[in-house]
């Protein structure tokens, strides 16, 4: 099959509010209008860079839903597999500012969104195998366990047609029912991936190892080919099939906003992979887009241009 998409993505679109000051969320009188979600953070970095991104979801009828796919649209996206759902809701989240550099206070109102109700009749094989890549996250299949069985099969379809399949763990664990529920099933989708890419503490927790090394053995046992450990600030440590050293974080002078910034990376990760860049070249451009991105208020004002990237030598 001919491909026409470089990659594809599906995942829960959020409107984002995010307050105008710091302080209690309880506080704030004015908010920013965002879009959110994971996935689409990443559809909308790599679309930015010039790729061909599909996103798969489904949205309520109301203004939030028909914001974000006219969102998701203007950046480039693909959106021909968004339904619109009469009579469902749209998710959406509320963030506050922080001046301290820490993660700052996230409010969700999702349950029940028409995202969460995906099911298998939602994938079209045909458009999903049109791309040559899968960016799955752990958001998404927390959503209920339609939205588990939709990233299983979406992720065994892509592998089964010889795609390759890059997994961003983003644990969320007020969406499952338990941890150990968590840890059992992103380590099950772990094994239908690729390329693995979690986050040091995302790692200590699902694989009871201390050390990135650790951790991405962990993966690499389990059929991984490429495993990404995310170390902040300290950059990131991989190992694969090409070898394996860290590559240190870039400068950042002040934190605004952490969210946001592993999509970044996956962004700069994926697109180098997929333009043939080698592991290392990669990474390093992972972790430029990540620095860039906590330096902005919103998850997607810091995704650069493709001739930001250029400028940049990367």
């Amino acid at each position: 099959m001919t491909t026409t998409l470089d990659a594809v993505t599906f995942g829960e679109a959020m409107m984002l509010l995010v307050a105008d000051r710091p302080g209690p969320l309880e506080d704030a009188t004015s908010f920013y209008k965002r879009t959110a979600g994971a996935e689409t953070n990443v559809a909308i970095g790599l679309a930015r860079l010039g790729l061909r991104v599909g996103w798969a979801s489904r949205l309520g009828t109301d203004m939030m839903g028909r914001y974000l796919i006219k969102a998701l649209a203007g950046e480039g996206v693909d959106c021909s597999q968004v339904s619109l759902a009469n009579g469902q809701s749209t998710g959406f989240m509320i963030k506050g500012q922080v001046l301290d550099g820490s993660d700052p206070p996230v409010e969700y109102h999702r349950q029940g969104s028409a995202a969460s109700r995906m099911d298998a009749s939602d994938i079209d094989e045909t458009w999903l195998l049109s791309a040559r890549h899968l960016h799955a996250t752990g958001v998404f299949p927390a959503l209920s366990a339609n939205t588990l069985g939709v990233a299983r099969q979406s992720m065994d379809l892509m592998q089964a047609a010889g795609r390759t399949v890059s997994f961003d763990p983003n644990l969320r664990p007020t969406l499952w029912a338990t941890p150990e529920l968590m840890r059992e099933s992103i380590n099950d989708l772990a094994t239908r991936a690729d390329w693995v890419l979690p986050g040091l503490e995302e790692g200590r927790f699902l694989t009871g190892e201390t050390t990135a090394e650790g951790i991405a053995r962990f993966y690499l046992k389990r059929g991984a080919q490429l495993v990404v450990v995310k170390l902040g600030s300290e950059g990131a440590y991989f190992d694969g099939e090409g070898g394996s050293g860290h590559v240190p974080g870039f400068p950042v002078q002040k934190v605004v906003d952490t969210v946001g910034a592993g999509d970044g990376f996956a962004v700069g990760l994926i697109s180098a992979l997929l333009a043939g860049e080698s592991v290392p070249a990669a990474v390093r451009r992972g972790a430029w887009i990540g620095a860039r991105a906590v330096q902005v208020l919103g998850d997607t004002e810091g995704l650069p241009t493709a001739a930001e990237l250029q400028a940049a030598d990367l």
